[in-house]
């Protein structure tokens, strides 16, 4: 008896940790986070992490789960999976996979084809152990390396592409560099400290004029 697309399974989960340790889901979710604050305010960019993207209907062997996908032109509804054919058919465009120690080569290599084959448009990858940093972007139909990657700007993103000692560096069509939430939260309290800061100099010298007799607003 012929198997039905009805009776097909399309698994949600492979049972795996989404990231091998700290410093690839650090990136993981930077990545995703910067990438959803771009696209905030269009209701019709779906961004999403570890989430399994499934090309072709009635075969759930054809899966990979990006670390982060973009994808023009689909809702933000929340999805178990990436079904493209209850998607209008339409590949994620922009794909982006964070290294870890344990990606053998011969993985990263089936990555790239099943990408290729798919009809990704860009697909980033960053290796954060070796800071080494890769790009493709389809051109006459495959998947080109782009060459240099420093500097580059993603045609679809607008996202900059940077790389220094310390490490990868994405800028926001804004100039905004990508940060996560540590980062975040220590720039808003370094911001806290010195409005207060300025306040208190300000009381300060209100004081010091109101002391020499002179009222501070004139």
């Amino acid at each position: 008896m012929q198997l039905t697309t009805e009776q097909i399974i399309y698994p949600s989960s492979n049972g795996k940790p989404m990231a091998d340790g700290t410093i690839q889901y650090r990136w993981i979710t930077q990545i995703k986070g910067g990438c959803d604050a771009i696209f905030k305010d269009d209701p019709n960019v779906f961004v999403a992490g570890d989430l399994f993207w499934y090309p072709v209907e009635g075969n759930a062997n054809i899966c990979q789960a990006p670390d982060v996908m973009v994808v023009f032109g689909r809702g933000k509804s929340d999805r178990k999976s990436y079904r493209q054919w209850q998607e209008e058919n339409i590949t994620p465009q922009v794909i982006f996979e964070v290294r870890s120690e344990s990606d053998s080569q011969t993985k990263m290599d089936k990555k790239l084809v099943f990408y290729n084959r798919y009809g990704v448009e860009e697909y980033y990858l960053y290796d954060p152990a070796d800071k080494d940093l890769r790009g493709w972007r389809r051109t006459d139909g495959l998947l080109d390396v782009i060459d240099p990657m420093i500097g580059w700007v993603s045609p679809r993103l607008g996202v900059r592409f940077e790389l220094n000692d310390e490490g990868l560096e994405l800028y926001a069509p804004n100039g905004e560099k990508f940060v996560d939430y540590l980062e975040l939260y220590q720039q808003r309290e370094q911001e806290r400290e010195e409005k207060e800061l300025a306040q208190q100099r300000a009381e300060r010298l209100a004081a010091q004029l109101r002391a020499a007799g002179i009222e501070p607003e004139e």
